[in-house]
């Protein structure tokens, strides 16, 4: 990978493996089987290995992946573990040192090799935060060699999140849960996120070169066709807007555009 070039491989639900020239990244992946998956894991728990950050957006099974944390924390002993500090404690209990557990909260960052991960508030149905000021879910812009990527985690949108967004700069990468919220999931349980038509107008706002629509493929009861999310983006804003529906293991490589901001 040469500089000014990241590579992304698409894990399924929200998971991503990002990697720079020397440093890679494990974000959201949710890597051990469970009943009612419609993907299997494509790399097991202990197959990943050399990992510089294992970064989580917030304290669901499919984010923060407790069983495979553990793992892990064994197999990558020198790997920092990224996550809304909100979640130290349950964090702490999967084996993973004080050292290596990166606790952030809104507007902090940390740099770990050429990449910065910067921390903003994710509203997953609800804008939640504790006496302390925590926020449970977090979305994160990561920057490498001037590329910039917008994981959303999981959240719908809430007033003043664009600008959180935006004062980063140009966007190159955006990846926006889809899957939507209803009556029907609230009541099992199942918070919500964006639907593909939010979604689609948050990455209007955003103007991102590239967008990539996630939170669709794992669970039936919670998600949702993607090609709609594409034809709207497509229908409303044509060009100005590059969207790609992922596949599992598909390596996406983009590189530095020329006026990113």
């Amino acid at each position: 990978m040469s500089d000014g070039k990241i590579s992304l491989t698409w894990l399924g639900q929200m998971g991503l493996l990002i990697k720079t020239d020397s440093t890679s990244l494990c974000v959201d992946y949710f890597a051990s089987p469970m009943e009612g998956r419609l993907i299997a894991p494509p790399v097991p728990a202990g197959g990943l290995k050399g990992i510089d950050a294992f970064v989580g957006t917030h304290d669901h099974i499919d984010h923060i992946d407790h069983d495979a944390w553990k793992i892990w924390a064994k197999n990558n002993p020198d790997a920092k573990f990224i996550f809304p500090r909100k979640h130290m404690e349950s964090v702490l209990k999967d084996g993973i040192t004080k050292e290596n557990a990166i606790g952030l909260n809104d507007g902090e960052s940390y740099q770990i090799g050429d990449v910065t991960i910067h921390a903003i508030p994710a509203s997953h149905e609800f804008l939640d935060r504790d006496e302390n000021g925590l926020f449970p879910y977090l979305q994160y812009v990561i920057e490498a060699g001037g590329i910039r990527i917008h994981h959303a985690g999981d959240t719908v949108r809430y007033e003043g999140m664009l600008g959180k967004i935006k004062q980063f700069g140009k966007i190159d990468v955006q990846l926006l849960p889809i899957n939507g919220r209803d009556a029907k999931r609230y009541r099992q349980n199942w918070i919500g996120n964006m639907t593909y038509q939010e979604a689609a107008d948050l990455a209007g706002d955003v103007m991102p070169s590239l967008v990539i629509p996630g939170h669709w493929d794992m669970f039936e009861i919670n998600g949702e066709d993607p090609v709609l999310f594409a034809d709207y983006i497509e229908a409303k804003y044509g060009k100005k807007i590059e969207c790609r529906i992922p596949k599992i293991m598909e390596e996406i490589i983009i590189e530095k555009r020329n006026g990113n901001g």
